[in-house]
């Protein structure tokens, strides 16, 4: 067993130069980002899915702190301690540990602890150029590391914005689907329910407490729930502070009082999100499906077609590829184009990115800063290129 870890290490080692020699050679400094991190800034940002399996601590200093579960967030703080004002172009990449808690357990291509070697790229104002370099530059780095069937699976986060700003619906459900678009069953029940004017129930004593919140500040019902947790002898428990409990009950105080969705607007949305297929004739799904709704995206799908026609002309055979308008990964950071590289026989994705414009602005950016990146993780990668073999 001994023996195998050393020539696990020593393959994920030499694995490593080739990936980070092919970054560095495109123009990339390699960075080595703190492991340890502040809780609040993951919590917020990466979401439900990825939240719920971060390994959370309090030192004795009483800072609340994790171990990163990816490596975007960290990156993303190095450049604005380098550069507060964000407003240099700057290309990093890196390779180090990443920790997540694995709810089946953890097995070779699902270790609790695992390496992600990546790139990212800031303030590039050409977006389309920045989105096929970073797309080219990681099968690039896979491929030399002995991935020679490599498969990609992209969507695209900002043409499901647009599609929603594009219809007739309450600017409350809309917020809504925005944010659970990153759980498909849950928003697919979500969107039912509207559709039916179903509200969430209205009974049972969370309903009472959120009801009786309803137009409260945010400090009034952080007060109030604080007082009903110390009544009713309920500690708090997880990731959540009470600040964030008591944004849940006025949500949920929101939602009883909500107007329906209309049924042909649920429509829309549910055709929208089953087109998958080769990027050309999914784009052109899309298109017809705005036509019969009588809404525009012409601008959306005509940038997205100029991203395909750049990696096209860069040797990616899209044939081969797919598109789906409901893949949007895990990380809810993601705003526009997002990728997974995937391999035969491997049931999860090599490596992964996308767009996240938003996400400096969140860590204290004065405004949205471009950005892209994708990481790939090293075990899985190893994993595949053996299997070729």
């Amino acid at each position: 067993m001994a023996a195998e870890s050393a020539k696990e290490f020593e393959a994920l080692e030499a694995q490593a130069v080739t990936l980070l020699d092919t970054f560095r050679s495109a123009g990339y400094e390699q960075v080595a980002p703190s492991m340890l991190q502040p809780a609040d800034v993951f919590l917020d940002q990466i979401g439900e899915q990825i939240r719920s399996r971060t390994y959370v601590f309090t030192d004795l200093a009483g800072e609340e702190l994790c171990l990163r579960p990816d490596l975007t967030v960290p990156v993303s703080r190095l450049y604005l301690e380098r550069h507060p004002e964000a407003d240099a172009t700057r290309r990093y990449c890196y390779n180090g540990p990443a920790f997540r808690f694995q709810p089946l357990g953890p097995n070779r291509t699902h270790p609790r602890e695992f390496r992600q070697a990546g790139i990212e790229c800031f303030g590039e104002a050409d977006k389309e150029s920045a989105d096929a370099e970073v797309v080219m530059l990681a099968v690039d780095a896979v491929r030399r590391a002995g991935l020679k069937d490599v498969r990609l699976r992209f969507g695209d986060i900002a043409l499901f914005y647009a599609l929603l700003d594009a219809l007739s619906l309450p600017e409350r459900w809309r917020l809504k689907l925005r944010h659970y678009f990153w759980r498909p069953a849950a928003f697919h029940d979500l969107l039912a329910r509207l559709a039916r004017g179903e509200r969430p129930s209205g009974d049972g004593a969370t309903a009472a407490l959120a009801q009786s919140l309803a137009g409260e500040t945010p400090e009034v019902a952080e007060e109030r729930i604080a007082a009903y947790l110390d009544e009713q002898n309920l500690p708090l428990s997880g990731n959540r502070t009470l600040g964030e409990i008591a944004a849940r009950m006025l949500d949920h105080a929101a939602d009883l009082a909500g107007d329906p969705l209309p049924e042909d607007v649920a429509a829309v949305i549910e055709s929208y999100l089953s087109v998958s297929g080769p990027p050309q004739q999914a784009s052109e799904r899309v298109a017809a499906i705005a036509k019969d709704a009588g809404i525009d995206l012409r601008g959306s799908l005509e940038a997205l077609a100029r991203r395909f026609d750049r990696l096209e002309k860069n040797g990616i055979d899209l044939e081969r590829a797919s598109f789906a308008t409901e893949f949007g990964r895990n990380l809810e950071y993601y705003s526009g184009l997002v990728f997974q590289i995937e391999a035969p026989g491997m049931a999860e994705a090599i490596a992964g990115g996308g767009r996240y414009d938003g996400l400096l602005a969140h860590l204290g950016a004065k405004r949205d800063v471009p950005a892209i990146g994708s990481a790939i993780h090293t075990e899985r990668l190893l994993a595949a290129v053996r299997g070729m073999s």
